[in-house]
């Protein structure tokens, strides 16, 4: 059996050890120092538009910030995309506060301003206003952030951008973490940079910035001793984990690269067979790191369906995995308001996620490639 081929396993360039090091040699070892530091300086220059940025344990503890942030308590309502991970709509429910599920569109997988404007009036109608918008890029695709942007205007709602998954992709030449009012950045193990766990939560203001490190330490006062006048929490990105960041940073361009040659690869591979649709950009637009390449299979067309293929894989030691399931069909979210048709559904049942590494190689692929072709010729 060859050695496992994951969908997105961590890769090290190289020079994270150096600031690892300097961390415990310094005794750095706290949720913060000069690696903490560095790292918000090395998102705020490569994210530009004089961005601010605070380092947290995990994407979610951003999110959670985020909705703190904006204002969100007990018995408001956030609309939410449906169609993402589970971490862009558990927060919500932290502050006690109610999910609004919006459908996808069919050209990015991303939140459709359409059914987002339909939810915002319904709302409306029934005598609440949301508080606040969750927008996902998901796979790394960004989202249609002009159309997004506008509706969250037209209504004057905070616009929470969760780019989890979107590090290094570009929207008419924006880099996305940087179009809402906050940002989402996720540092976790399967994604394009990691420190092992974390987060970022991406501000307009310093002011904002400095509230953000304020909640994140336990909203602890100034003062010799102990005081807090609010809740805080013990969010704040440890000090070594920011060396790995750092170091990350270093080859982060080079790993969107990686990952976009993935998804060539499985364009040229698909290219010939029916049924099978490789997920990309929609226009020119669009700039994704291709974190995940995903694929549709119509088994009408294909003569098999995404479970078919992804039970072939994994009999071979390569992991795969579908679509996120939309949350408006999770078990714990079921009951809360849905606005939308059948796309996210339908997305979730034909769609698949193949190995995207930076750390795929030459010979990864051709066992892929190999499995893939035997399959379907067989």
């Amino acid at each position: 059996m060859n050695n496992k081929i994951w969908l997105s396993s961590p890769h090290m360039g190289g020079e994270e050890q150096k600031y690892i090091h300097e961390a415990f040699n310094t005794n750095w070892v706290a949720p913060l120092g000069p690696n903490v530091n560095g790292f918000e300086q090395d998102l705020e220059s490569y994210l530009e538009l004089n961005t601010k940025v605070a380092c947290l344990s995990s994407g979610t503890a951003a999110l959670h910030l985020a909705l703190i942030m904006s204002g969100v308590s007990a018995g408001d309502q956030v609309i939410c995309q449906s169609m993402t991970f589970s971490a862009s709509a558990n927060p919500i429910v932290y502050q006690g506060a109610t999910p609004i599920f919006v459908d996808s569109e069919p050209d990015t997988w991303n939140m459709s301003p359409e059914f987002l404007e339909e939810a915002i009036k319904d709302r409306m109608s029934k005598g609440k206003k949301p508080k606040a918008i969750i927008v996902v890029h998901l796979y790394g695709m960004p989202t249609k952030m002009d159309e997004i942007i506008a509706v969250a205007q037209k209504y004057g709602i905070t616009l929470i951008e969760d780019a989890a998954e979107a590090l290094g992709s570009v929207y008419n030449d924006q880099k996305c973490g940087t179009f809402g009012d906050f940002g989402i950045l996720s540092f976790n193990g399967n994604k394009i940079i990691t420190t092992s766990g974390g987060g970022a939560l991406v501000c307009k203001t310093e002011k904002d910035k400095a509230k953000t490190v304020f909640l994140a330490t336990q909203a602890r006062d100034e003062g010799p001793h102990y005081q807090h006048s609010e809740i805080g929490y013990n969010y704040r990105m440890s000090n070594v984990l920011a060396g790995i960041g750092r170091g990350q940073m270093e080859v982060l361009d080079k790993y969107v690269a990686l990952r976009r040659q993935n998804n060539q690869f499985y364009k040229e591979l698909f290219k010939d067979i029916k049924g099978i649709t490789v997920f990309k950009e929609p226009t020119e637009d669009y700039f994704s790191n291709h974190w995940l390449t995903c694929i549709l299979v119509n088994k009408e067309k294909a003569g098999f369906d995404r479970e078919d293929l992804r039970l072939e894989l994994l009999k071979n030691n390569i992991e795969s995995r579908p679509l996120w399931k939309p949350m408006h069909l999770q078990p714990v979210f079921e009951s809360y308001p849905y606005y939308g048709d059948k796309v996210s559904e339908n997305l979730f049942k034909k769609g698949l996620c193949l190995p995207s590494g930076s750390n795929l190689s030459s010979k990864d692929k051709a066992f892929i490639r190999k499995t893939i072709l035997d399959f379907i010729n067989h």
